[in-house]
């Protein structure tokens, strides 16, 4: 490479890397990669965040991004978590001084869940299993699902997992650990899914009667199959454990491009005393997906 041109002389004499690529001078592809990853850094570079939210992300929208990566990517912009995370990966976190808000690492995933009885034994030995070692790594939730409907009134379903849930909350209890059922949508993601509606939730949350075990308000989801987001959340916070972001419609950017007001949800989740996190789980159309990341947080600081 022209000594001219090398990436330490070339960031040593310029102000910063976005004015080299501004000024249109034909440079090596080794070089202006360099610099792009510079720019990259300055652009992820940590927020004066208000400290009212703790910010939280999720590592499944960012699947071409090591977890390593990640975390310094965290650090920088100023979150303190990544979720949906299993135990092999927790210490990974602990590593660069983050948290996992909402693990991951017990259950059959989303289709099977409480809802269906012949799977209670395993459902209840998996998360016996795990919710210890999610204690003993100093986090206090993880994330459950009711299953997808399969024939199942909501009235059965109901009855079906707050059967199983409560012989878990025991252990639940014990270990100070809050087991989570998300709400999703079944009407663009998760056909058929049963836990799709706040009311739905709430009501399990009152039949299994204890205070460890509660939702995820994923405002993403509630938005398509029931709107009144904010209206909701100031009617039903003490059921909630948890929240997640996502622009509607497509679950991109919760930027412009989208119909919620996130800083106006932002401030009526701040006004019920919620003090947990809460995780962006949006797939990033940006070219540079951790400048999304960046933004979407700056939006949400209020």
């Amino acid at each position: 490479m022209n000594q001219q041109y090398s990436r330490r002389n070339v960031l040593k004499n310029l102000a910063g890397s976005a004015a080299l690529l501004s000024t249109g001078v034909l440079l090596p592809g080794v070089v202006r990669a360099e610099i792009a990853k510079e720019q990259l850094k300055e652009d992820v570079k940590r927020l004066q965040l208000k400290g009212n939210v703790n910010h939280s992300v999720c590592k499944w929208c960012y699947p071409k991004i090591e977890l390593e990566d990640l975390c310094k990517a965290a650090k920088d912009i100023g979150l303190s978590s990544i979720e949906l995370l299993g135990p092999e990966e927790w210490p990974t976190l602990k590593k660069y001084g983050l948290t996992c808000a909402m693990p991951w690492g017990a259950g059959k995933g989303i289709v099977d869940g409480w809802n269906d009885p012949k799977l209670h034994d395993e459902l209840l030995a998996s998360f016996e299993d795990v919710i210890p070692k999610a204690a003993n790594a100093g986090l206090d939730k993880i994330i459950t699902f009711s299953g997808n409907r399969k024939g199942l009134s909501d009235e059965q379903g109901l009855e079906n997992c707050a059967k199983g849930l409560k012989r878990l909350m025991k252990t639940a209890e014990k270990h100070n650990v809050t087991v989570t059922m998300e709400l999703l949508n079944s009407k663009v993601n998760h056909k058929d899914y049963q836990c799709d509606h706040t009311k739905w939730g709430v009501e399990l949350v009152k039949m299994v009667g204890s205070d460890r075990f509660k939702l995820l308000y994923d405002i993403y989801h509630m938005q398509i199959m029931e709107g009144d987001v904010i209206a909701t959340i100031k009617e039903y916070h003490p059921y909630f454990s948890h929240y997640h972001t996502g622009g509607v419609p497509g679950r991109n950017e919760i930027d412009d491009t989208q119909e919620l007001n996130y800083p106006a949800i932002m401030k009526a989740i701040l006004e019920t005393g919620y003090k947990g996190f809460v995780g962006q789980e949006f797939i990033p159309k940006h070219a540079e997906p951790l400048v999304s990341l960046k933004n979407s947080v700056k939006i949400c600081d209020v």
